[in-house]
């Protein structure tokens, strides 16, 4: 039917023959509807015609035949803008000589801002020098033309990325009006943007497509800055790093490759297709970690978090573009539960916003010294509710203004600690402890050493630090600044995700929550202890789970399985209607490696997703996936992923089923109970 409406635009208003009328009759729009259209050219000065674009030796001419007219394939790369690819592929772009050449990749120059006239020609505008496409020296170039669009075959494939889904979905909204779909309730898909911009290699969408979006980085390859830090945070080999992105990925996406992109929206969109109906993002900062890149913008947290909020929605609208139109896309930013219901009625994925960061509002403490004041908290989340952000964390992995942190464990927890230090002037501070704990810290030095070996900096006269054997807890707790924010979040009825508080600020924060009958509040990747989890439930709170393997996959870590059927058992564990899932993907965290009985008992191809649709493997240009043996090394995996969770669940599995496909709901509800 599209197809049929595209010819119909393009044939508009040309029964008359090749007369158009004159210029100053026109009126101008944007051309939102020219995604995936085959198409010649023809020039037009005025009412008199130059002639149908045709392909020369290097760049474009005119000729009078129409049969020797080369066809063009638009591909949309913002609302109203497209890359034009001739027959070969090559994409036209505006040379600094005048003419308009063939190019061999897609480059600003290669970019061009249509708009629709009211006779039906259009207007092809560089994008980046601001000159019309027209006649220039007798070739195509920089001139003042208009172009008649004509529907035409044989044009080039534009180089993307199938979903493998197919078939009509389940409804998303069940006969009483409640959502039916699952919810990644922890996911970080606007890194591209993250860090000062530099760290992750990759994008999750971009001007130009899959092959500018997924190219691999220089600065990532073998032995380059990138490959070192990646090295350090995920293990990999920076040595064997072979950076070959699109259309080969020889080396990423995998399940430990952390600063690459793994959740290009062909991905998001397969997860969309296979019944995902939320997706919680969360724009994510850190300036300590931002000051190890080599390159970067501002490593301010709160200007991080700012480009990703703009990164986020124009992601949106290129989506938008790819689809045909504003509000066309299937990704939909919402920014209230009624909004996330109404997007959901349409079928579409509702995408809210939170933030996950250290230092938000600038509120870092430095020995002990808070660096904001109760103005800049109003000031902060007034900034914050403005983005469309519906909750965040309080606390992230260092002790600041508002609370302690839950410390991290083993080297990763050394690593943090160095952080901790640089962004606060001091270590950890932990006691023992009984009851809910956090994690367990190395009594010995040694990994702290290994680190300070690498190269970090540290003060003079640093002293290491030596924590308590077994359990222990950070010594700090909320604040009366971390009491007035939290207080203030209640009012405005935002979202506080507790995980990554140490017990002690979170145990205090629940109290808070507690004397308000406020439901507001998350686990919502196994970062927080199950006691507080419980109490998370009894408020009627959203809990959801690290999207670990199904059952073990030899990595170490929990599997998603037991954590689940623990949290169910929890005394508040009848309160669960709905189960979500924490990817974290993109956040510095491993993805589900390959279950270790996957060679047994495999995930079959093609399968039916949760919501009735049928899936075959995903193939990002040569490179076919399989969960099977890559785990979830993509974010389109997550869709056989999430099949493969509920296959493995035995007895469990009509319960499973049932309490993931209530997760979107489950959170809505969580959300207006905060709100009413």
């Amino acid at each position: 039917m599209r197809r049929k409406l595209l010819t119909g635009v393009l044939v508009l208003g040309l029964v008359g023959g090749l007369s158009a009328p004159a210029a100053a009759a026109e009126t101008w729009t944007p051309a939102n509807n020219l995604e995936g259209a085959c198409v010649t050219l023809q020039a037009f000065n005025g009412t008199s015609s130059l002639g149908y674009v045709f392909k020369d030796s290097v760049g474009y001419g005119f000729t009078g035949t129409a049969s020797k007219a080369e066809p063009f394939r638009f591909e949309a790369t913002q609302l109203g803008r497209y890359l034009l690819r001739d027959h070969t592929g090559a994409p036209p772009y505006q040379s600094m000589l005048g003419w308009i050449w063939a190019g061999d990749s897609y480059g600003d120059r290669a970019d061009w801002t249509v708009s629709s006239g009211s006779s039906g020609n259009y207007k092809l505008v560089s994008t980046s020098t601001g000159q019309q496409m027209g006649s220039y020296l007798g070739g195509l170039g920089a001139g003042s033309a208009t172009m008649k669009l004509t529907a035409a075959t044989g044009c080039a494939a534009i180089p993307d990325i199938a979903t493998g889904v197919s078939g009509t979905p389940s409804p998303a909204v069940d006969s009483s009006g409640k959502l039916v779909g699952w919810i990644d309730a922890h996911a970080h898909i606007t890194a591209g943007e993250a860090f000062g911009g530099s760290m992750h290699c990759g994008d999750a969408w971009a001007s130009g497509g899959a092959p500018v979006a997924l190219a691999g980085c220089a600065s990532h390859s073998t032995l380059g800055w990138g490959a070192l830090l990646e090295a350090i945070i995920a293990g990999t080999d920076p040595i064997n790093s072979s950076e070959q992105g699109w259309p080969t990925f020889t080396d990423w996406p995998q399940t430990d490759t952390m600063l690459h992109e793994a959740s290009y929206f062909r991905s998001l969109e397969r997860a969309w297709q296979s019944g995902q109906r939320v997706l919680n993002v969360l724009l994510v900062a850190n300036r300590v970690i931002c000051d190890l890149t080599l390159q970067h913008t501002s490593c301010d947290e709160m200007d991080q978090i700012r480009a990703q909020s703009t990164y986020l929605r124009n992601m949106q609208d290129y989506i938008d573009a790819r689809s045909g139109g504003p509000g066309r896309g299937w990704f939909r930013l919402a920014t209230t539960p009624s909004e996330v219901r109404a997007i959901a009625a349409q079928g579409k994925l509702a995408v809210t916003i939170g933030v996950e960061n250290s230092e938000i509002f600038g509120c870092r403490e430095i020995k002990d010294v808070a660096q904001c004041t109760t103005a800049d908290i109003d000031k902060g989340l007034d900034e914050l509710q403005a983005m469309g952000v519906s909750g965040f964390y309080p606390v992230h992995k260092f002790d600041n203004a508002f609370g302690g942190t839950r410390f991290d464990e083993g080297v990763t927890g050394a690593a943090i600690n160095v952080g901790q230090l640089l962004s606060s002037g001091h270590w950890w501070q932990a006691t023992s402890c009984t009851g809910p704990s956090d994690n367990e810290q190395p009594i010995v030095s040694d990994d702290l050493a290994k680190l300070l070996s690498l190269g970090v900096d540290l003060p003079a006269g640093t002293i290491l630090p030596v924590y308590p054997s077994g359990k222990i807890c950070n010594v700090r707790g909320l604040t009366a600044l971390g009491k007035y924010l939290v207080q203030k979040m209640m009012d405005r009825g935002m979202i506080i995700h507790i995980d990554h508080m140490g017990v002690k600020t979170a145990s205090a924060v629940l109290d808070l929550a507690e004397q308000r009958g406020y439901a507001g509040v998350t686990s919502v990747h196994t970062w927080a202890d199950r006691a507080l989890v419980n109490r998370v439930l009894g408020l009627g709170g959203f809990v959801a789970s690290y999207a670990f393997a199904a059952t073990d996959d030899g990595s170490g870590t929990p599997t998603f399985l037991d954590e689940w059927r623990a949290n169910k058992a929890l005394a508040n564990g009848s309160k669960i209607t709905g189960y979500g899932v924490g990817s974290d993907v993109n956040g510095l965290g491993p993805q589900a490696e390959p279950r270790l009985t996957a060679a047994s008992s495999p995930l079959t191809y093609p399968f039916t997703a949760l919501n009735g649709t049928t899936v075959t493997k995903q193939v990002w240009g040569t490179r076919t996936f399989d969960l099977n043996t890559d785990g979830v090394a993509q974010y389109g995996l997550y869709t056989d992923w999430i099949t493969d969770l509920t296959n493995q669940a035995g007895s469990d599995k009509a319960l499973l089923t049932k309490q993931l496909m209530s997760g979107a709901e489950a959170y809505v509800e969580m959300w207006e109970k905060a709100r009413s």
